[in-house]
């Protein structure tokens, strides 16, 4: 018996990384796994590498008609949405004085636009006992020199969750925020590759109290939790899984 046995699952930005590592283990603990992305050949190798029980449902979250068609998808194959990873995200290494209108744009597009209209989309297929799981970080509470945009998405998105669980109180549907700290991800390699390359990924490590980076595989364990009667109590709330950068 798994934690998610017979659960139906929908993981976006699914297709690598903290939501790829997330897709894997909750197939292993019993669910049915809906997958998204932009980059079919992504999805694709996604997919292939799960095995089974996984849907790979190519799609843009800042895109109201790929959200539409995802969720129908859902809707007629298995009726209902059980769990919901709203994990695309997207981020640019710029500072006060280069941010770029292109890079803001994108990034709330998908940081907050995408969480907001995902979450509610699938809402109508969500019942008591369902829970959503939002992507936040550890920039969202802390400053952060060059990703101040990002960062404000990440703010966001925590305020986000305080305000639903209170719009979904009485509906047995739990909202909770997953805030990552540096994780060794094809997300932070580009970052570090933008900011020079090693340098960036020392600094992580010199801030962390655990003295490393996490594993996308480490992530999806504090997902797993989130998403299982495990945290049944739990509405509103943000747990770290950042080896204590925000917490000292």
């Amino acid at each position: 018996m798994g934690k998610l046995d017979n659960k139906v699952v929908v993981i976006t930005g699914g297709n690598s990384g903290i939501g790829l590592s997330t897709a894997r283990r909750f197939v292993a603990e019993g669910a049915h796994v809906y997958i998204t992305g932009r980059r079919k050949a992504e999805l694709d190798k996604a997919s292939a590498e799960i095995g089974g029980n996984v849907t790979a449902v190519q799609g843009d979250v800042t895109s109201s008609e790929d959200l539409d068609r995802l969720f129908e998808i859902v809707r007629t194959q298995h009726g209902r949405v059980d769990i919901l990873f709203a994990n695309a995200g997207a981020g640019h290494v710029e500072p006060l004085g280069h941010i770029t209108e292109a890079a803001f744009d994108q990034t709330f597009a998908v940081n907050v636009k995408g969480t907001v209209f995902t979450v509610q989309k699938a809402l109508p297929l969500m019942s008591e006992g369902a829970s959503i799981i939002l992507t936040g970080s550890t920039t969202g509470s802390m400053g952060t020199p060059a990703f101040s945009i990002y960062s404000a998405t990440k703010a966001a998105i925590r305020n986000l969750a305080r305000s639903w669980a209170l719009d979904l109180k009485g509906t047995g549907i739990r909202v909770n925020v997953l805030s990552p700290g540096a994780t060794d991800t094809p997300g932070l390699q580009g970052v570090a590759e933008a900011a020079g390359g090693t340098t960036l990924y020392d600094g992580l490590v010199a801030q962390t109290p655990a003295g490393r980076i996490a594993e996308p595989a480490e992530i999806a364990s504090v997902a797993l939790f989130l998403a299982s009667d495990d945290s049944a109590v739990m509405t509103g709330s943000e747990v770290f899984a950042d080896g204590g950068m925000a917490q000292v």
